[in-house]
């Protein structure tokens, strides 16, 4: 193989060397991290913050008073002021001046987003991200110990791929969770815009304390997949532990 490609002799040390990383991180993870992982996140899942029995305790009022109406005594007058463009004394357009919309100001400041919610997804967040970094290294540390092609005595190898199918797996599902959070944030932002700008329509407030409800209940699922998560990790690698790190019997050319 050296005479096929010849490497540099202090850079194939230094892979070497962070094979051997790779390969003793993955496996402190597979053999520690990943259940006192699953038992944490098990304990998360009792805790009252995820076992709230009323919904109505996660909901946040939105502080916008509804505005007085209106009247005016003639709306055609009124109309003719905002669209209609301004004429100079001698009844020529002014084309630098045309009707604009009303800005809305909320009397009350900024109107906060529901911070029992927020407070859970900064919980939620991180455990997200712990188990998409932990799955690539054990990604890697399984990819590395896959051995070069070769016909028969495969089964290891297809072993080895299906527990690197599963790990990607559950990474993607696991960043397909931000994406559900950004889309939580972004979706409440417009019904809470569409508020300030209809404040007579009850219905977008109970739209807010419904989508409320809805991210409350998708995070302790979401928690709780995590915590799956890492049960089948830890029971898929350990149970096929042998033929992960020696997917090919030694002895197998001894056999022919």
């Amino acid at each position: 193989m050296s005479s096929l490609l010849k490497v540099d002799r202090d850079l194939k040390t230094r892979v070497e060397t962070f094979r051997e990383q790779i390969s003793s991180e993955a496996e402190h993870l597979v053999a520690s991290f990943f259940p006192k992982k699953l038992l944490e996140l098990d304990q998360f899942l009792k805790e009252p913050i995820l076992n709230v029995t009323d919904l109505k305790d996660i909901h946040s009022e939105i502080k916008f008073k509804v505005p007085e109406p209106i009247l005016f005594t003639n709306s055609h007058d009124v109309g003719d002021m905002n669209t209609k463009k301004r004429k100079l004394e001698d009844g020529v357009t002014d084309e630098s001046w045309q009707g604009g919309t009303t800005n809305l100001v909320v009397p009350e400041g900024m109107l906060k987003c529901n911070t029992k919610l927020v407070d859970l997804i900064e919980r939620v967040k991180p455990e997200i991200r712990t188990l998409i970094e932990k799955c690539n290294t054990v990604k890697m540390w399984v990819q590395l110990l896959i051995p070069r092609i070769e016909d028969g005595n495969n089964f290891g190898v297809s072993i080895q791929e299906e527990t690197v199918a599963e790990l990607r797996t559950v990474e993607s599902e696991a960043a397909s969770y931000l994406d559900q959070i950004s889309r939580y944030y972004i979706t409440r932002a417009k019904l809470v815009s569409k508020i300030v700008k209809y404040p007579h329509v009850e219905d977008y407030r109970r739209t807010i304390t419904e989508i409320d409800e809805k991210e409350y209940i998708s995070l302790k699922i979401i928690v709780s997949e995590l915590r799956n998560q890492y049960v089948i990790l830890h029971d898929m690698i350990l149970k096929n532990i042998e033929k992960i790190k020696k997917p090919r019997n030694s002895n197998a050319e001894a056999l022919y």
